[in-house]
């Protein structure tokens, strides 16, 4: 994939500016390249105005959403939005870019995974992910605090 290296600075300017180190979610700059080389990953990039960004040069990158297809499912692995940026549609936008491209592979169900008292949980809801599952303990905070995973699940 030739656009890698530029999709990866795209991913990894929302990234910085979207995550608090205190919860650890953010991945590093090889996770996100290794996740794309395959090709079961998808990602996309919009700017503040909800354009999706197919040249590296077009714009800022206000947001993101990066996904995994296998067997009729896919997995929302992350997606973010730059803080000044929320509170716009950004992040509702992103999940239905998600849904159309997931249908057009065959997908039957979307899920995802998020930490306990994650503000995203109504834009999930709001979308029609339910919760399906807990791991209790599972995500260790920088303070090396534990706290659950909930796992959610969308028919589409």
């Amino acid at each position: 994939m030739s656009e890698t290296p530029a999709i990866v600075d795209q991913i990894m300017a929302v990234m910085e500016a979207a995550f608090d180190p205190a919860f650890g979610e953010a991945w590093n700059r090889r996770q996100i390249s290794d996740a794309l080389a395959m090709p079961s990953t998808h990602a996309l990039v919009v700017d503040s105005k909800g354009r999706i960004i197919d040249a590296p040069q077009q714009c800022e990158p206000a947001g993101f959403v990066l996904t995994r297809h296998a067997a009729g499912e896919e997995e929302l692995l992350l997606i973010a939005v730059v803080p000044e940026y929320r509170k716009r549609g950004l992040g509702k936008l992103l999940i239905d870019h998600l849904f159309a491209a997931a249908k057009a592979r065959g997908t039957a169900r979307i899920f995802l995974e998020m930490r306990r008292g994650n503000p995203a949980v109504q834009l999930y809801r709001n979308a029609g992910f339910e919760p399906i599952g807990e791991r209790p303990n599972y995500y260790r905070l920088a303070n090396g605090s534990r706290v659950d995973a909930i796992t959610f699940g969308c028919s589409i």
